[in-house]
């Protein structure tokens, strides 16, 4: 292996793994802050179309800002999201309209082009997120994307949360691993920035389990990738499952998940950014307390020291 590869860029730029900021400075020239709007999606796996009982684990509530509302306009959501993010982020001047909640290719075509062109025509949004599962894309609403993604920025993130179709089948997620692989490949076949979504911990998932994740994203075109803890949201289906079985399940310490999520980052290759490393909602939806009440910047902290202290970095064990 190269020494290039060995010791990838970002370890100059004093990091241990390919940061999103470092990702976004370098091919677009600096920050976008994503600003949620809730455009009233529902999901196939809520609306009957697969299932009304939706994934065991799902609390949309939990992630959603309080500005973020399906009963106010488009306009006015990303309004008063720009508004919250300038206290936030003093530095943020570009923002992207971040369809979050649900799956938010779950409808015609025709709505989608008007949703997203109706967010797209605010002056200050210069391009889309839009989250959405696997089976709720199709060639049709690719083609949108891609006629989207040649006037703005476009970033298509996929939740698929598990690589294996036994713990898919097990918290209800009414899709295949194939059918994760196929949308990856479809949307990146077309130019589209294509982003994907794991959970780390899943019931019934062993660490062998888990580091299978990294060659999985390997060996897909993606273009970043996201991994969260499990979390037990209250009045889930998991939490209820959790509340009957708590030996069931292994809720990792920050330690654990420390050392879990290096060593998924050592097996992963080093040209891939990463979005997020770890979740944070308020801990009012938690059944389970957070570790500490730490915020998000300080357990990436904690994961970047440890990873100093190890001198290791993302991609190291390829």
């Amino acid at each position: 292996m190269s020494t290039a590869l060995n010791h990838p860029f970002f370890l100059a730029e004093g990091k241990r793994y390919f940061t999103f900021p470092l990702y976004m400075k370098a091919k677009f020239g600096g920050r976008y802050q994503k600003v949620s709007v809730d455009a009233g999606f529902s999901c196939p796996n809520r609306d009957g179309t697969k299932s009304t009982d939706g994934c065991t684990f799902c609390s949309n509530d939990a992630f959603n800002p309080s500005y973020c509302s399906p009963e106010k306009p488009l306009l006015q959501q990303i309004d008063e999201g720009i508004r919250f993010h300038r206290l936030r982020y003093r530095r943020a001047g570009k923002y992207l309209a971040y369809f979050q909640p649900f799956s938010n290719t779950n409808a015609d075509v025709s709505t989608l082009r008007k949703l997203y062109f109706e967010a797209l025509s605010h002056p200050d949004v210069h391009g889309l997120v839009i989250g959405t599962r696997p089976d709720c894309i199709d060639d049709e609403k690719l083609e949108l994307l891609a006629e989207i993604a040649e006037q703005y920025l476009l970033f298509l993130e996929f939740g698929i949360e598990s690589c294996h179709d036994k713990t898919l089948l097990r918290v209800n997620r009414q899709h295949s691993v194939a059918d994760a692989e196929d949308a990856v490949r479809k949307a990146a076949s077309r130019g589209i920035h294509t982003g994907a979504h794991f959970i780390l911990g899943l019931p019934g998932e062993t660490e062998e389990d888990m580091l299978s994740y990294s060659a999985f994203i390997n060996n897909l075109p993606l273009n970043t990738v996201k991994f969260h803890q499990l979390q037990l949201f209250k009045e889930t289906m998991m939490a209820a499952e959790y509340a009957k079985n708590p030996a069931s399940f292994h809720l990792f310490s920050l330690e654990e998940y420390t050392n879990l999520i290096i060593s998924v980052l050592e097996l992963l290759r080093s040209d891939l950014p990463i979005e997020r490393l770890a979740g944070e909602v308020p801990p009012r939806f938690l059944d389970v307390p957070p570790w500490g009440n730490l915020r998000n910047d300080q357990i990436l902290q904690y994961i970047e020291r440890k990873m100093e202290e190890l001198d290791t970095w993302q991609g190291k064990m390829l």
